[in-house]
């Protein structure tokens, strides 16, 4: 492990460097090395998911105002899933730096994205004890928030493809979207969008965009249907 590649990339300085080696040390190193004093990184990925999940459920509800919370759940369960944190551990170049034994090392156990997420957890866990939370939330704004903010996890809230599939489902039905109203100032515009399937009114939705509006529309007439 380079441990001072690892900081200068990251722009963090450790002052425990052992924490931060634990986090990347993989359980096959610690039982090739018992004579040593190597922990493996799993109680470290225990208290980084826990950091993870609150700094991104203070992210969600600081920048969303108009989000319910059954949406921010949604979003949320998207960003922290196996597959965004493996994603995130691989534009960091995490699995570079993983202590393996020489088993899990010929069988490929640096590539496996359960271990990257993992990996990308115990990280947060050891910044979080070394730094603190301010310094772990500032690690996930560099990292982790950009991509909320410019829809890399849009795909979960996308109503509008969800409804499009179950429709799709039936012959001879198609969906049409209607703005019915417009309020509020020309700063602060507010969108009512209806949605019908079939020339049947199915759902509305308001929104601060025409296409905010929509997938509320798109969303209501979808509890309406699996009510």
């Amino acid at each position: 492990m380079n441990v001072k590649q690892l900081e200068e990339k990251l722009n963090i300085t450790f002052k425990d460097h052992g924490i931060l080696k634990q986090a990347f040390t993989h359980s096959s190193y610690v039982n090739e090395h018992q004579g040593s004093l190597f922990l493996d990184y799993e109680r470290l990925e225990f208290l980084g998911d826990a950091v993870l999940e609150l700094g991104v459920s203070q992210y969600l509800y600081r920048n969303n105002k108009e989000m319910p919370e059954g949406e921010m759940t949604k979003l949320r369960a998207a960003i922290v899933c196996e597959a965004s944190l493996e994603n995130f551990s691989r534009n960091l170049e995490f699995g570079d730096q993983i202590l393996l034994g020489r088993g899990e090392e010929q069988t490929g156990g640096r590539d496996r994205p359960a271990l990257l997420a993992d990996i990308f957890e115990s990280f947060l866990g050891a910044l979080y004890l070394d730094q603190g939370y301010e310094v772990a939330i500032q690690f996930l704004e560099d990292f982790v928030f950009p991509k909320i903010s410019t829809g890399a996890f849009s795909h979960a809230m996308d109503y509008k493809s969800q409804l499009q599939e179950l429709v799709q489902q039936y012959k001879n039905q198609h969906i049409e979207y209607k703005i019915v109203d417009e309020k509020g100032p020309s700063h602060s515009k507010e969108f009512v969008t209806e949605v019908y399937v079939k020339n049947q009114k199915a759902g509305s939705g308001t929104g601060r965009t025409k296409k905010e509006s929509e997938q509320r529309a798109a969303k209501h007439a979808l509890d309406t249907f699996s009510g």
